[in-house]
């Protein structure tokens, strides 16, 4: 069924809510908000912090831009490991990976942290390609990151029919979902990471899985 398998980072393959919710705490504190409930950041875990940061705290373009200086200043050294991966993940790469399948990361974190992450949790090696956004901002959307992973797997001019039979895009927010959809992909939603409820159906899943067994009974079908 799915040859290709391209997967989110947070919220699909890790849970990065700590090192995240509290590097956006300590990014506010800069700008004199006080954000003591960690559970009301958890809307910064899937889409670009620039975003997020003029979204929910009516910071300016410039303000934002600056804040993601600051919350890096936590997170590079301290909050990109206060992560943990999802029980069955290692096992579901592994699986899919022996099995001939081709396996991607497509994730709007930087680069740099995507890479130390997978190296951290020893998952690295499964995957034959690995895209993220750049520090400063480059290739900062889904749709963006996803065309450079159809890019470099050299399936970019795959029919739009057979794209969708043969490539799958797994993850836990409409921006993934969006990626898949505007690259003709098979978008595969998965409830255990951090969608409020119902946003991946609205947007148009294909598929929506509650745990990763599920996930990985899917992306197992020939």
């Amino acid at each position: 069924m799915f040859q290709y398998c391209l997967f989110d980072l947070d919220g699909t393959l890790t849970d990065p809510k700590e090192g995240i919710t509290k590097s956006v705490q300590y990014a506010l504190k800069a700008f004199d908000i006080e954000e003591p409930d960690l559970e009301k950041l958890e809307v910064f875990i899937g889409p670009p912090l620039k975003d997020s940061f003029m979204e929910f705290y009516g910071l300016t373009g410039e303000q934002a831009l600056k804040a993601v200086e600051v919350y890096r200043e936590r997170f590079r050294p301290i909050g990109v490991l206060e992560n943990y991966i999802y029980e069955g993940i290692p096992e579901m790469l592994k699986d899919l990976y022996e099995s001939g399948k081709k396996l991607a990361v497509a994730s709007s974190k930087p680069y740099c942290f995507v890479k130390q992450i997978l190296e951290h949790f020893k998952i690295e090696k499964y995957f034959d390609v690995i895209v993220g956004s750049e520090l400063d901002g480059t290739r900062g959307t889904k749709e963006e990151v996803v065309e450079e992973a159809l890019r470099q797997l050299k399936i970019l001019d795959l029919p739009a029919g057979e794209r969708k039979s043969k490539c799958a895009m797994a993850g836990d927010r409409k921006f993934d979902i969006q990626g898949a959809k505007a690259h003709g992909l098979t978008g595969i939603g998965v409830r255990f990471g951090y969608a409020p409820e119902g946003e991946l159906e609205a947007e148009g899943a294909d598929y929506v899985v509650d745990t990763v067994a599920e996930l990985h009974k899917l992306l197992s079908k020939t």
